[in-house]
């Protein structure tokens, strides 16, 4: 589908490189921006200088449910879902919007970044697909995500219940103590 509008094709344009800028898999841009396979691979190579990376999208829901991952994937989450409420906005730019939020509290906070943006969009489409919800922690009242066809009567997130190997990587042994996560209610 083509453009009509000088207007309507700079948008496009900005929104790819944004999501381009933050690391956005090739996949992402042909599937929200509405600009040729050919303008993206062109966009893509003069804003990362590279060639896209090749290679499948993630498409289990496993990872998010994991201690480290769920907890970041929430918080993204719970960042995309007070915007949506909020603000008339589109979904990508929502994604855009919150993954920038997301990206400001892992660096206030000295957090890793454990979510990228392909996967805060894949988190989003998994929820709009309903294979995914956020469900209430049963100790903190947290928002955390989870499988919808999980049970979560008696619900304890991984921040209230934290897994006996929790934080004992290579990498979290060379690191300093980080500042404990808050999540957006």
């Amino acid at each position: 589908m083509r453009n009509k509008s000088v207007v309507d094709d700079a948008r496009e344009v900005r929104r790819a490189s944004e999501l381009v800028e933050l690391g956005a898999r090739l996949q992402v841009l042909e599937s929200e921006a509405m600009l040729s396979r050919e303008r993206l691979l062109r966009l893509y190579k003069e804003i990362r200088g590279k060639s896209p990376p090749k290679g499948m999208l993630p498409f289990s829901t496993d990872w998010f449910v994991t201690w480290m991952p769920n907890i970041h994937s929430s918080l993204f989450l719970g960042i995309y879902q007070n915007l949506i409420q909020a603000v008339a906005i589109d979904e990508i730019d929502a994604i855009i919007k919150a993954y920038r939020l997301y990206l400001e509290h892992c660096k206030s906070q000295q957090l890793e970044v454990v979510l990228s943006v392909t996967r805060a969009w894949r988190l989003v489409k998994f929820v709009d697909a309903a294979m995914l919800r956020t469900v209430p922690c049963t100790k903190c009242r947290g928002q955390f995500v989870m499988r919808t066809d999980d049970l979560a009567d008696k619900f304890v997130c991984g921040l209230c219940h934290m897994p006996s190997r929790a934080g004992k990587t290579k990498a979290a042994r060379t690191q300093t103590a980080q500042p404990a996560l808050t999540l957006v209610h």
